[in-house]
């Protein structure tokens, strides 16, 4: 393409446009390009701390055979290694469990590849009773086989899998345990709920192979002592020997009188009473 002077050269007028419309400074110019016939556009750097890798651009024209160049639009405009908003995608598929609400309605998704159709009445009123009833089923849609694998997935690489913390401490599994609820269908054999209030996964759905403190066979470990206890040491070249004789009186040894019959007790004159007189035998013959 010929090249445009008269574009070209309107260089202050660009910046003058890009000034009037930046916040934050128009930097130096980084360079002109035709976009067509009388058509061409000049790029300055965009000053803005927000806007780094950004650039001002100014897109002028003419008329034919004017040598007056016009101002056409300008815009900031993202160029090499600029920082970007993520690409916008629809609230729908922005959300992640965890997200809905109490109040909250997700929109009904008719191709759901985790569900497939399931059982339709028939119209023979006693195969459909025998069906919702005794087979309990009548659900429109039941998981289809993608489903069930992406969930038993989400669920052995969660935090109630044997990766988790409390697992990887454990001393015995979830399939030993009996607070553990075997699931029905395809994922009893690998899953249960968690049933005891004091295991952080209480009410929770955990792997066989999962595993935590509150085991119902296990035990706290017992606390070694401070110090290792040695055995005891009997010292047989200093021993004290200590009598242990004990007096036994002989069977027809008289039973020794008490303190109160004693009689050189009892016979004792009161302390402030002199002795008394002794009393003599009457020798005299009748």
């Amino acid at each position: 393409m010929a090249r445009d002077a008269v574009l070209e050269d309107a260089t202050e007028l660009a910046r003058e446009v890009a000034v009037s419309a930046a916040i934050g400074g128009v930097g130096e110019h980084l360079g002109f390009y035709l976009d067509g016939e009388r058509i061409g556009t000049h790029r300055f750097a965009a000053l803005h701390p927000g806007y780094v890798g950004w650039h001002w651009s100014v897109t002028l024209a003419r008329a034919p055979r004017s040598r007056t160049a016009t101002v056409c639009e300008v815009e900031l405009i993202p160029g090499q290694g600029a920082l970007l908003a993520p690409e916008w995608v629809p609230w729908s598929e922005r959300l992640r469990p965890g997200d809905v609400g109490p109040n909250d309605t997700l929109p009904y998704q008719a191709d759901d590849a985790r569900l497939e159709q399931g059982y339709e009445q028939t119209g023979v009123e006693d195969e459909d009773r025998m069906a919702v009833y005794e087979l309990g089923l009548g659900r429109a849609r039941v998981l289809s086989p993608e489903g069930r694998a992406e969930a038993f997935t989400r669920w052995y690489e969660g935090e109630h899998g044997p990766k988790a913390a409390e697992a990887q401490n454990a001393t015995a599994q979830c399939s030993t345990c009996g607070f553990m609820l075997k699931l029905a269908g395809t994922g009893r054999t690998v899953f249960g709920v968690c049933a005891n209030e004091w295991s952080p996964s209480d009410g929770s759905i955990v792997s066989m192979d999962h595993g935590c403190g509150a085991h119902s066979e296990t035990d706290v470990r017992r606390r070694a002592p401070e110090w290792q206890q040695s055995e005891l040491l009997i010292d047989h070249n200093n021993i004290e020997v200590v009598s242990a004789y004990v007096h036994t009186p002989a069977p027809d040894a008289p039973a020794p009188e008490s303190a109160d019959t004693d009689p050189k007790l009892t016979d004792a004159p009161s302390p402030g009473t002199s002795e008394a007189e002794p009393e003599t035998e009457d020798t005299e013959a009748e």
